[in-house]
């Protein structure tokens, strides 16, 4: 039986944003477990307390509670949350999933990956520039206009318009993420990278810029948008799941 897995969201979204891809991954015999990360609108976590230390802590906790070794997923900015957790817990993940993910080395945000692209005084692509600021600065929105057409543009109407109505605040603290990953812990670490080459939010560009500075992962590509576990779910686990049960009897 593969090992459980883990399946972290990236910015804005939750736990939800797996719902259609989990019972694939059980029907394959693949246990899987969902978080939502602190401060993203189940929890009272205020704002100004998230970071990716208290995303890692809190996901330990979770990890603290499974037995054996764990398989991470991580999508977009869950990606370095991903990363962030196998530097911590690197005898506990067994292998790491990005999806259309942030996967980063040590020191490096994803801004300076869109500064690579569009320039330090040039509006960053994806959603970036259309982001609604709290008047403290603490917190982000993504638009509904621009987020169904970033992120849900090839998804069903029905999905596009159930997913962009559970979009939450996200606070800065966990948006502005940097990993600190190490060849002795992380990178030991099986990867798969699974491209979304129509992403509007990482251009694809950018992911295969990102699978360069950190090389030695598996790369698969699906013809998507951003969130492919929405858009084209059976695609995606007919890539995951012979990844995530490989080596397993």
């Amino acid at each position: 039986m593969a090992d459980q897995t883990l399946l972290i969201h990236g910015a804005w979204q939750g736990s939800w944003c797996w719902n259609l891809l989990q019972p694939l991954l059980s029907r394959a015999g693949i246990r899987s477990t969902v978080i939502d990360l602190p401060g993203n609108g189940t929890d009272a976590t205020p704002a100004q307390l998230v970071n990716i230390d208290l995303y890692v802590d809190h996901i330990g906790e979770h990890l603290d509670g499974i037995k054996g070794r764990v398989s991470i997923v991580g999508h977009s900015g869950g990606g370095v949350v991903a990363t962030a957790i196998a530097e911590r817990f690197p005898d506990k993940i067994s292998r790491i999933v990005y999806i259309a993910g942030m996967m980063l080395p040590a020191g490096v945000s994803f801004r300076d990956v869109q500064n690579e692209f569009s320039g330090p005084n040039s509006e960053p692509f994806g959603i970036t520039s259309h982001l609604i600021w709290s008047s403290d600065r603490l917190t982000n929105f993504a638009p509904q206009g621009k987020a169904l057409e970033t992120f849900y543009h090839d998804c069903a109407p029905n999905i596009a318009e159930w997913a962009v109505n559970r979009l939450t605040p996200q606070p800065v603290g966990g948006y502005t993420l940097v990993a600190y990953p190490t060849p002795e812990r992380f990178g030991r670490i099986p990867r798969l990278y699974i491209e979304a080459r129509q992403d509007r939010s990482i251009l694809i560009q950018a992911q295969q810029y990102m699978q360069q500075l950190v090389p030695g992962a598996e790369v698969a590509s699906l013809d998507v948008g951003h969130v492919p576990q929405l858009s084209a779910p059976e695609k995606l686990a007919a890539i995951l799941i012979p990844f995530l049960t490989r080596g397993m009897p």
